[in-house]
């Protein structure tokens, strides 16, 4: 990850649309989201409609979801085996590599859980949830049984948190505040460090780096130097009109617009 990122002169580039590599791969749709695992495959949602496609962007399975609810993430932190989680309506499923449920979607509200507004996958089979009522950070096994928790995150931080999206990677959870930053914690709740990122509209967490959009730029920060970047990239380091969200896995760049996804090398 680190031989393709690194910075460049803005001015130099600003102002540039973005010209995909003649070997680029075009998914075609108006994808509400998407998401992509370590094996490159990428995770579409159209409406309720979630689609499975390999790197080359050949269709390899799709499922309708009428019955869910509105599916407010996707998180494929497990290969061929994504969760997808309902915010609005606290329901909460995990696929298998044909996007058939395993199991019975899990409503969260039966369960003692009943302001979940985020939820992301851990290690061992495990999830995160973030009650916005109680403002903690839950970490429950396969069955919600709790096995950690941060307790309340005002009286922890200092500032009442207003997160949209939350990552583990590594054994660190990462959670996104646009007006505050990306406050970071280890697999037992414990608060390690805010992270002073303002402002991103998407975020993943790859390699020693943050990637992430604002204002229609793509950056990265480097959690080893602490420098914000802007990746030479076909995307190059302009505002791209209508870019929505950019993921990196095994050296491809992945990029949502209103109508379609991109997926080409990284570098130009």
């Amino acid at each position: 990850m680190r031989s393709i990122l690194w910075t460049i002169c803005v001015s130099s580039a600003f102002g540039v649309l973005a010209q995909p590599p003649v070997t680029s791969v075009v998914i075609k749709g108006s994808f509400d989201r998407f998401t992509t695992d370590e094996l490159g495959n990428v995770y579409a949602l159209e409406g309720d409609e979630l689609r499975l496609f390999d790197p080359q962007g050949k269709k390899l399975a799709r499922n309708s979801l009428k019955t869910f609810g509105t599916i407010t993430s996707i998180d494929a932190f497990s290969s061929l085996k994504p969760m997808i989680f309902s915010g609005t309506q606290g329901m909460l499923a995990v696929l298998d590599n044909t996007l058939a449920a395993q199991g019975d979607p899990v409503d969260l509200t039966r369960n003692g859980f009943p302001q979940v507004t985020l939820a992301c996958m851990s290690v061992q089979n495990s999830f995160w949830f973030f009650d916005e009522r109680l403002l903690e950070l839950t970490r429950v096994d396969a069955q919600l049984r709790p096995l950690a928790g941060t307790g309340r995150l005002d009286q922890l931080l200092g500032v009442t948190p207003k997160p949209v999206f939350m990552q583990e990677f590594n054994s660190w959870l990462y959670v996104c505040d646009r007006e505050q930053g990306v406050f970071v914690f280890d697999i037992f709740g414990g608060y390690a460090k805010t992270i002073p990122i303002i402002g991103a509209t998407s975020l993943e967490v790859r390699d020693g780096h943050i990637l992430y959009l604002k204002d229609g730029i793509f950056h990265a920060y480097d959690l080893r130097t602490f420098d914000i970047e802007l990746p030479i990239t076909w995307l190059t380091a302009s505002k791209e009109i209508g870019l929505r969200d950019v993921r990196i896995e095994h050296g491809s760049l992945y990029a949502l617009y209103p109508d379609r996804i991109v997926i080409a090398p990284v570098a130009p």
